[in-house]
């Protein structure tokens, strides 16, 4: 009897281990179980914190230019000027008219103009020499040797520098790139395109120097925005911006330089836009347009031309002649008919005086760029 009982105890002390053994198991595969999901939520956790962007301030490209350095002693032109120049334009400018000035002295913007860009203009001036390598009649660079006029260049924007040292001045070359000629020309447009070498030249010129590039078209019968896409391999560089000679864009049955061409606002602006594209597109540094303008008839429907967040717009008066004329005709075509920016160009062999730099930045708004022919 007594192995009898013992035999039972043996066999349910048997099925007592194996039960706790089956619990313990199945306790730790249901612990298993429940901390998988809270590893995988955890894993989730990190992927999406590694894969949040991080929020950077976008910076705009890197400016390819120098501006020439002013003197230690320069001073800022307000400083330099009398309470009445501070308060008034140059007689000159106002022909007779009412002398207020429309924005302070050393201010380069016209009247109520916004800069949007991180443009040259926007904290500085430029001073260009322009014309043609080929010619010593269309202005100086076809007078010196690269090299040389590089070096006179340099000190001209430096006198600019010096006499106003709040917008240090940046030496540009204006070539001109597309030269409105009597004859048809290969194409019939009545204009040459300068070698693809010597803008090459030139290009490389302005790099080497810090400078920047702008090329000029004159029109003939051809259309602004077409100029703007032949030029399109060299405009692509960071450095090299366009500039509209209006009086060389003449109509079927004309003739440049006989017929005096004219130029719609509404054709700026198609060049404008296309900029302001090329920019976007190619990660470029923003652009300027330079429109020169001599007489009333030569640019018109001005009110189209509207500046972008890319591209800086300035209308340059390049009259030669008189100093006091060319004053008053700043003021008419820039000052009252402003778009953004205003340019002012000097003829050294054909201006009565050649105005000083000192005088230059005394007009009513300050010129942002400053060309020599």
């Amino acid at each position: 009897m007594k192995k009898l009982v013992l035999l039972l105890s043996g066999v349910l002390l048997t099925f007592f281990l194996v039960a706790c053994s089956e619990s313990t198991s199945a306790n730790k595969e249901s612990e298993g179980n429940d901390e998988k999901p809270a590893q995988e939520d955890d894993t989730a956790d990190k992927k999406e914190k590694q894969e949040e962007p991080e929020e950077t301030e976008e910076k705009p490209p890197p400016q390819p230019y120098k501006p020439m350095e002013p003197a230690e002693d320069a001073t800022p032109l307000k400083d330099k000027l009398s309470e009445e120049e501070l308060e008034q334009m140059p007689q000159a400018e106002s022909h007779g008219e009412d002398t207020t000035r429309l924005v302070p002295v050393g201010e380069t913007l016209v009247k109520d103009a916004e800069d949007q860009t991180d443009g040259p203009l926007k904290n500085h001036r430029l001073v260009a020499y322009y014309g043609h390598p080929n010619s010593t009649n269309m202005g100086i660079l076809g007078e010196m040797e690269p090299d040389q006029l590089m070096e006179k260049l340099k000190e001209q924007t430096q006198a600019y520098s010096d006499a106003d040292p709040s917008r240090p001045a940046v030496p540009m070359i204006e070539l001109i790139s597309t030269v409105a000629q009597r004859e048809p020309g290969p194409e019939g447009k009545f204009f040459h395109s300068t070698s693809p070498e010597q803008i090459d030249e030139y290009a490389e010129l302005a790099k080497e120097n810090d400078a920047l590039l702008m090329l000029d078209v004159q029109l003939g019968t051809d259309s602004v925005i077409n100029q703007v896409k032949l030029l399109e391999k060299w405009l692509k560089l960071p450095y090299v911006h366009l500039a509209i000679d209006t009086e060389f864009h003449v109509g079927e049955g004309q003739t440049p330089g006989i017929d005096l061409g004219q130029v719609d606002g509404a054709e700026v602006q198609e060049a404008v836009d296309y900029l302001t594209e090329m920019v976007e597109e190619n990660d470029l540094p923003d652009k300027i347009v330079l429109v020169h303008q001599f007489v009333d008839d030569a640019l018109t429907n001005k009110e189209a031309i509207q500046p972008t967040d890319k591209v800086e717009v300035a209308l340059n008066y390049d009259g030669w002649g008189d100093a006091n004329t060319k004053m008053s005709l700043y003021r008419k075509f820039v000052r009252n008919e402003a778009v953004q920016y205003g340019g002012f160009k000097i003829f050294y062999n054909k201006d009565e005086p050649v105005l000083s730099p000192e005088d230059v930045l005394k007009l009513d708004p300050n010129p942002a760029i400053i060309n020599y022919q």
